[in-house]
């Protein structure tokens, strides 16, 4: 048996180590996708093609998401990006993951979606798809790609705070092509052509009527063939897809820059009584303050800690919070 100097492994026989092999990259992969997205490398050169995808209920580390269309999604927190580990891997709705182009992974929105995430730090703002889950670390809402990152100005500092909004009418769009193009793979490709052929032409002399006069070289015109029409069936022709210029893709814009402050919502509660005594637990590890909102007509009183000055002191004082017992405590940026 021979050691390997980079990895210290020791290397059976070539029968036993393509077992060993295999059971190590399996282990690996399922660690990883615990720890990042399904994002999950091809075992062949045949690649699944892009799908819409909502997916059901699933549970990542102790905590549950449900994904949803939801076309009044709007959220503030902090972004986070990922490139080259996962440069060239699949994506969740099978896509391949190109950290050069403009996409994103989210935990809970339709793929593919269209989300404009602004960076309320240097206001910029830009228009990224959604084609993969992620991120799982419970205080981040969005994981951007590299591309994405540079433009919004925050690859370097490596997070940000954001504010993530759906594009509604444009996600729809996509939507529609993307489940159209699908019944069309299922159904059958139908056959399509440039244009119809020329029907053919027959001409024939006509006697001309009384008192009628022809001038040297001229013919009478032939009569015209009948138009050919073609009936289309409504169901198989796929939504217009919205184009690249509509989309903004790559453009990116410059918002007024207002403050932010970041907080650790330990919860929002319908009993004042219950916040209070939360905000009472809560007192040791910082300034707690109790503020009201109204949801659907409800009243509800949410305990946040803070603010913070920065993403590091807002990531250690969410693991606090959670080891106090709240663990839908979660990361605002307001």
């Amino acid at each position: 048996m021979m050691k390997d100097g980079r990895t210290g492994i020791r290397i059976a026989p070539l029968g036993l180590s393509l077992v060993v092999l295999v059971f190590v990259f399996s282990a690996c992969a399922e660690t990883e996708f615990l720890i990042h997205s399904a994002k999950r490398v091809s075992g062949s050169d045949d690649q699944a093609p892009p799908q819409y995808k909502i997916g059901n209920p699933y549970q990542i580390q102790g905590t549950w998401y449900y994904p949803a269309e939801d076309y009044k999604y709007e959220e503030t927190g902090i972004a986070s990006w990922y490139g080259a580990q996962f440069h060239g891997r699949n994506t969740a709705n099978g896509e391949i993951y190109d950290m050069n182009t403009l996409t994103a992974a989210h935990r809970t929105l339709p793929m593919p979606s269209f989300v404009r995430v602004t960076n309320l730090e240097n206001g910029r703002s830009l228009i990224l798809k959604v084609n993969d889950r992620g991120p799982f670390a419970r205080n981040r809402i969005i994981d951007i790609s590299r591309r994405g990152a540079q433009l919004l100005g925050f690859h370097d500092a490596g997070t940000a705070r954001v504010r993530v909004q759906i594009m509604a009418d444009k996600s729809r769009a996509i939507a529609a092509r993307t489940k159209s193009e699908i019944q069309l793979a299922e159904n059958g490709t139908p056959i399509t052509v440039a244009r119809l052929p020329k029907a053919p032409v027959a001409t024939e002399s006509l006697t001309l009527p009384p008192g009628a006069k022809t001038s040297p070289g001229t013919v009478n015109p032939p009569q015209q063939p009948p138009v050919n029409t073609v009936a289309l069936t409504p169901q198989r022709l796929p939504a217009i897809a919205p184009s690249d210029s509509s989309l903004n893709t790559g453009l990116v814009t410059v918002e007024p820059v207002t403050k932010t402050n970041i907080y650790i919502q330990a919860g929002a509660f319908g009993q004042f009584d219950n916040a209070n005594k939360v905000r009472a637990r809560l007192s040791p590890l910082g300034k707690v303050k109790i503020t009201s909102v109204l949801v659907n007509g409800r009243d509800l009183y949410r305990v946040r800690v803070g603010p913070l000055t920065n993403v590091a002191d807002a990531d250690q004082l969410l693991g606090r919070v959670i080891g106090s017992g709240y663990l839908n405590a979660r990361i605002i940026v307001d």
